[in-house]
């Protein structure tokens, strides 16, 4: 007594998509559901028409099966070869696991056709949001995950061999993880799916671990790095202030000794552009006003308009660490944007930090070319190498939650938008 083909079919598609609604999609709406549907009717063609196949063509038929699964991941996901096949295990062994559990309950209660029916798709829709519900809150950095050759085939492992015991009593009576009678078969098979299924989530667990202690070690190295970019940037300044107020001294010098009106023109001329840069980054804040000058230093030698209304005053109470951080995080990310625009004209970058009631608002705008790509909401580096970019706005976010605010996004006719509220709380930062 062997379960129904249509039954695995259901099973490994149902599968799929739990797997699929945990990553990013490539398809949505309507396109999402005729796709699906087709590979659906595909999979129920091909086992109602294998079903009872001889034990010869078993495994030839199960690596197709397995093939038009990772077939239906990669069409409906954005994802690689690698992490298609991670995922189809998952849900190759999540399918195997619901139409044994269906079959051995259909077994023992021996309700009719149509009960049989009702039976499989109620053990289906329980499996599947019990499952939802079990690891929804584990799958948020799917899309981080880095799933490589070697993920992938320890997956592809796990499986294979989850597959082998659950279906050797079908091959071989005789050895010690099979039995000859239906009951017990079903037993073997039921268990052993559950146990893959323990096993391919633990090893998932894992993966999601060392991505989780890889970003807080990258976050915590980038913190640091922004922390010596700030001491470095005062000792900098601290040095051209110095060399500044010389100058102005020295011009004194020279007007004193010079008649010529253009002489004193000239003269006039360079103790204005002093002055200028005297009254520029004067926020009232040290950090940030270190920060903005040392940036505006770098925006001036890459041909980059830097224009600054802070009032840093309302950011007295942040950590100077964080302040930097964060500042220097997006003012990066700024630059970095706008070092893409070919005309240098067109590389502006505008910062803004305000009171409005009990939050601060710290806007920095940018403009951009190209096309940004986001994921759930939250915008993905667009670099090639994904593995270690991509963290100087997730330092920004785990700093303003740190301080209980909220980060936005908006983009909108070539320009780059990045919002923060922060409410506003009792100064902890030394003068």
């Amino acid at each position: 007594m062997t379960t129904p083909g249509y039954w695995y079919a259901v099973a490994y598609w149902l599968g799929c998509m739990l797997m699929a609604g945990m990553n990013q999609r490539r398809l949505q709406g309507v396109k999402l559901t005729g796709v699906s549907l087709l590979f659906l009717s595909l999979l129920t063609l091909f086992m109602v028409a294998t079903d009872g196949v001889e034990t010869v063509y078993f495994v030839p038929c199960m690596i197709l099966i397995f093939l038009v699964v990772c077939l239906l991941m990669l069409s409906i996901c954005e994802m690689g070869i690698c992490k298609a096949v991670y995922f189809s295990v998952h849900a190759f062994i999540l399918g195997e696991f619901m139409a044994s559990l269906a079959w051995q309950l259909a077994f023992y209660l021996e309700p009719a056709p149509l009960g049989q029916v009702a039976l499989m798709a109620g053990v289906y829709i329980v499996s599947i949001v019990s499952l939802y519900f079990l690891v929804r809150h584990y799958n948020s950095d799917n899309d981080q995950l880095d799933i490589g050759w070697k993920e992938m085939l320890t997956a592809m492992g796990i499986g294979l061999v989850i597959y082998a015991m659950s279906n050797m009593s079908y091959i071989s009576q005789d050895s010690p993880f099979s039995s000859r009678f239906p009951s017990e078969i079903f037993i073997i098979r039921t268990v052993t799916d559950l146990g893959g299924i323990g096993l391919l989530f633990a090893y998932h667990m894992m993966l999601r671990e060392l991505l989780v202690n890889m970003e807080r070690e990258l976050l915590k190295r980038l913190v640091h790095m922004q922390g010596e970019n700030y001491r470095m940037a005062e000792e900098s300044v601290a040095l051209v202030n110095q060399k500044y107020h010389d100058l102005k001294h020295q011009i004194a010098l020279l007007r004193a000794g010079i008649d010529a009106d253009s002489g004193k023109a000239i003269l006039d001329q360079v103790e204005n552009e002093i002055k200028a840069y005297e009254a520029q980054n004067k926020t009232g804040n040290k950090v940030l006003d270190t920060m903005l000058t040392a940036k505006s230093l770098q925006c001036q030698a890459s041909q980059i308009s830097l224009t600054c209304v802070a009032d840093g005053h309302a950011l007295d109470f942040m950590d100077p660490l964080d302040l930097s951080a964060l500042i220097g995080n997006a003012l990066d990310n700024a630059i970095e944007s706008v070092m893409k625009i070919g005309d240098p004209s067109k590389r502006l970058i505008h910062v803004s930090v305000a009171t409005q009631k009990m939050f601060v608002r710290i806007r920095v705008e940018n403009c951009y070319i190209g096309e940004l790509v986001f994921q759930n909401g939250t915008l993905a580096t667009t670099k090639s190498d994904r593995k270690y970019h991509g963290y100087g706005m997730k330092s920004i976010r785990k700093i303003v939650e740190k301080y209980g605010g909220s980060t936005t996004i908006d983009t909108e006719n070539g320009w780059f938008e990045l919002r923060i509220l922060l409410p506003v709380q009792q100064s902890t930062s030394a003068e």
